[in-house]
């Protein structure tokens, strides 16, 4: 059996069944971090509506695996919804409580960046909730990502202003006109 140090996450497409601990996951988050701005956990129906408009848009949703337990999931999401945007995406990766530093988020947004590259978007762009979020920082600049601003005290939760960073990453590194 291996152990935690030496066990590789599985990365696979999110299935019906993971809602219910997508969302205990997620509600960690918004009940306890500066990582979203979310301020009510959502429902597992919730984030199966979330999850029905992603995969419906052609967008990657993925979840991690490990010790048999979901572990964490990661998707890409439209960055805003005027035409012009439709090439640029925006990632989000979340890691279950107490699975922190096995390697499930770089797993999962490498995963994700590949599955991108797929397809027709250009930039991912990375609004990363807290500037001391330190961890999301670092996993973003591992993979490419290049730091491209703060907006200051733009979010207010658990009593403070927050700050988000800004990171961008190019998908295709080619001049090919976009459609």
């Amino acid at each position: 059996m291996a152990s935690h140090d030496s066990a590789r996450p599985l990365v696979r497409d999110a299935a019906p069944g993971d809602f219910d601990a997508i969302a205990h996951i997620y509600s960690h988050y918004v009940e306890n971090a500066l990582a979203t701005f979310e301020e009510i956990a959502p429902s597992a129906d919730d984030m199966r509506a979330r999850h029905a408009a992603i995969a419906g848009a052609g967008l990657p949703y993925l979840v991690a695996e490990l010790d048999g337990r979901l572990a964490g999931y990661a998707y890409a999401s439209a960055y805003r919804p005027r035409s012009a945007y439709r090439h640029t995406i925006e990632d989000s990766v979340y890691v279950a409580d107490g699975f922190h530093g096995r390697g499930i988020g770089l797993a999962l947004l490498t995963a994700l960046i590949g599955r991108c590259e797929r397809g027709p978007w250009r930039q991912m762009i990375a609004v990363i909730g807290n500037s001391g979020n330190a961890g999301s920082i670092a996993l973003h600049a591992r993979l490419g990502f290049e730091h491209v601003g703060v907006l200051r005290d733009v979010g207010f939760k658990h009593g403070r202003w927050v700050d988000t960073v800004l990171m961008q990453r190019a998908l295709k590194r080619n001049s090919d006109v976009a459609a």
